[in-house]
């Protein structure tokens, strides 16, 4: 669950409250009619009487309880608003989604259930009563008579709020409906690849020709926002066409690289074969080539783009959907010979920044049913998406929790050195930073700032309010060391995950000294007798410097490009962290805390009033729940299942998704986009699951990727010959197996 309840199940006063908060309803009142329908039944209602009219239009698919989102992400109605009413019983459910490409319903309400009071009664926000009236034989009849006047009132009350939440589902029925006819006509594209459609071109790699086959531009989406977006490229050794060898690998058995070029959440370009990286030599995928890999590059929808008709196209979660369906082109035109080569059991995702954070969740979250809708809905090939290994570069992921983490490790900084603005939301069309600025930052990431600027008062309160509660999430996630210690925090901050935390650093710093660099002018590590001995974190901090404000990734005034990444087809920019949400200068919510304070307050009033009394309370709350019901939170806060699917860390472990089983993840020693604390959880995450992991701080680099080419090919060279040799002595024991089974049979 992405929000909290405000009460424990257990409370400490009445057993009527006690009952309440374990679901149980008592009987209704005498005088009562059928409670008022919420908004969730309503909008179900009003969603089922579209469906009929519309079952041919390519529409988003809608929930059972509330109008869903498609790729191009929409606002959760009803069932999804925090702060909202709570919905009736039945579409307290959660649905269950079966496992199939032709699956169009996209079920958001599991990770957005409604935020509420539970001292409110279900479906109609106001207290609940006792059996009625068993201990009020002895009332007068002008208390009768009261009590009769405010059970009318309520009922009065219960049928404007079932009319507003009528119009306000209506409205939002309307809203998709014009979003479904503004792309009713959208061009449809066949995505069976074309073996004869294709150019020949030889490149230098590092002194080395190296001739191809290049397959360019392929939509690969039936129905495509952006095409020029959904698209891609396949490169092919030529060898391989001939029926040679590179490197060892075969037409059959050759391994599939699959670079993205995300970057700070924004459009993926296409990685085409280079000469010059910014590196020097040959890129990421004119090297992998030279080794001998099919090289498939999608270009992939980011949060900037809006269609000419206005809509926003590439919002949440549109980046991981056309990854994972640029996977599934691949596996479904190779599997019918149509692509000459590749070994679709042995494909590799690689990116930086946004883009390693995208790596990391095409390979944490293969075949996961939370994504086929959103396949379903652009056309996606009926394929499977997982995939054989993931390399991630610094990846800036886990958002929702990267503010505590960044706190966490930042604490200490008095100035940041963001650009000022332009660290939020760069120019869509520009990759330079401002002048007067750091300069060879990847694509679209924050500006830095030559000079710092000053941390108030009230954002050093805020960093202290996020770094306590770091301690909290870290410790709920259980991880543990090699040895199987735990790897935990205590409330100020310390304990053994920061000790593990110091001691990857002193790792880097241990082997640039093994490697012969001199690191003694590095003041935040203490070299003896050759030997990184100790790291001091506040030197650490003062010598990298913090990049980033107060709050990092989730701003109050939602101006970052992680708030624009989690908008919607109509709303540029959303929260996506309840503490955030609590803090927006956008919009006024009430705290967690206080709301179960007040809660508990009024729980404890109710247990003590006379029955006159209880129907005051009853009537007071619903009035106060109805202008609770005014605020549609759905526009500031972004869905909760959409952040969920852009967390890797929210499905590895999961029983019915297939992890990908080789990860390599780096982190630059001198990288402050995001802490170090985000990597190292996912890199600890996935050993303690059993996923094979090389993960390591890099000396020397800030926020980067592709420094180290050589390093990971000779490791994507060893994990997949690995495969190759296991699975060549498995063909070999299986023919071994069916012979000894034929000679049997002629005996």
């Amino acid at each position: 669950m992405f929000f909290k309840s405000y009460l424990p199940k257990q409370y400490l006063a009445a057993a009527i409250v006690a009952s309440l908060l374990q679901g149980v309803v008592t009987a209704a009142p005498v005088f009562a009619e059928p409670a008022a329908k919420t908004e969730a039944t309503v909008t179900q209602e009003v969603t089922a009487a579209q469906d009929t009219t519309s079952a041919q239009e390519p529409t988003a698919a809608k929930d059972t309880a509330s109008a869903q989102e498609p790729t191009v992400a929409k606002e959760p109605t009803a069932a999804q608003e925090p702060m909202q009413s709570k919905a009736s019983a039945a579409s307290d459910k959660r649905s269950s989604q079966t496992d199939t490409a032709d699956q169009n319903t996209i079920d958001h309400s599991a990770e957005s259930k409604p935020i509420q009071n539970e001292f409110l009664k279900e479906g109609e926000g106001i207290p609940g009563t006792e059996v009625p009236y068993q201990n009020e034989r002895k009332l007068s009849s002008a208390e009768w008579k009261e009590i009769d006047q405010l059970e009318k009132d309520i009922r009065i009350l219960q049928r404007e709020r079932e009319e507003f939440f009528i119009k306000r589902a209506k409205e939002k029925a309307e809203k998709e409906k014009a979003f479904t006819n503004a792309f009713k006509g959208r061009q449809e594209y066949s995505i069976v690849f074309n073996p004869e459609d294709y150019s020949t071109k030889t490149m230098n790699a590092n002194g080395e020709d190296v001739t191809f086959r290049a397959y360019e531009h392929l939509v690969y989406v039936k129905k495509p926002y952006v095409p020029e977006s959904q698209m891609l490229s396949i490169y092919i050794p030529e060898a391989y066409l001939k029926g040679g060898t590179v490197n060892g690998f075969t037409a059959e058995t050759a391994p599939i690289f699959m670079p993205n070029g995300v970057g700070g959440y924004m459009p993926g370009t296409i990685v085409e074969p280079q000469e010059d990286s910014r590196y020097g030599g040959a890129n990421a995928a004119l090297y992998a080539l030279s080794n001998g890999y099919v090289v498939v590059s999608p270009a992939i929808r980011g949060r900037s783009l809006k269609h000419k008709n206005g809509y926003e196209t590439g919002k949440a979660p549109a980046l991981i959907v056309d990854y994972k369906a640029a996977v599934r082109f691949v596996r479904f035109n190779r599997k019918a010979g149509r692509i000459p080569a590749g070994d679709t059991e042995k494909i590799i995702a690689s990116g930086t920044s946004a883009g390693g954070a995208l790596s990391a969740l095409l390979g944490a979250t293969g075949n996961a049913k939370d994504y086929v809708p959103y396949l379903k809905e652009v056309g996606a090939a009926k394929e499977r998406d997982d995939i054989f290994a993931s390399m991630a570069y610094c990846p800036i992921t886990n958002l929702e929790n990267a503010d505590m983490a960044y706190e966490w490790m930042f604490h200490n900084a008095n100035e940041y050195y963001n650009a000022g603005p332009a660290r939020r939301m760069p120019p869509a069309d520009s990759n330079a930073a401002p002048e007067g600025n750091v300069q060879n930052r990847p694509a679209n990431a924050p500006a830095e700032a030559i000079q710092g600027t000053a941390i108030t008062p009230e954002q050093k309160e805020i960093s202290a309010e996020l770094k306590d509660k770091f301690s909290e999430y870290l410790n709920s996630l259980n991880l543990r060391d090699s040895i199987g210690n735990r790897l935990n925090l205590a409330p100020d901050g310390y304990g053994l995950f920061r000790e593990f935390i110091e001691s990857l650093y002193l790792e880097a710093a241990q082997n640039a000294i093994d490697t012969g660099e001199d690191i003694s002018k590095t003041p935040w590590v203490t070299v003896s007798e050759g030997m990184a001995v100790h790291m001091d974190f506040d030197k650490y901090i003062a010598a990298v410097k913090r990049l980033k404000g107060v709050p990092a990734f989730d701003a109050f005034d939602m101006t970052t490009g992680e708030n624009n990444e989690f908008g919607t087809y109509d709303i540029a920019n959303k929260h996506f962290s309840r503490y955030a949400l609590e803090h927006s200068q956008l919009v006024t919510v009430p705290k967690e805390e206080e709301e179960k304070k007040i809660a508990e307050e009024k729980a404890r009033q109710y247990g003590l009033a006379t029955p006159v009394e209880k129907r005051q309370l009853r009537k007071a709350n619903l009035e106060e729940q109805m202008e609770k019901d005014k605020l549609d939170l759905s526009q500031y806060m972004a869905n909760g299942l959409v952040v969920k699917m852009l967390n890797p860390m929210r499905y590895i472990g999961n029983p019915d998704v297939q992890t990908a089983p080789h990860w390599r993840i780096r982190h630059g020693a001198l990288d402050r986009d995001t802490a170090l604390a985000i990597p190292a959880m996912l890199a600890v995450k996935l050993k303690n699951s059993g996923k094979k992991v090389d993960f390591k701080v890099a000396w020397g680099y800030g926020h980067a990727g592709d420094y180290d080419l050589p390093d990971l090919f000779a490791w994507t060279d060893r994990i997949c010959k690995i495969k190759d040799k296991a699975d060549a002595i498995l063909k070999e024991e299986q023919m071994k197996a069916k012979a000894k089974a034929e000679a049997k049979e002629k005996e």
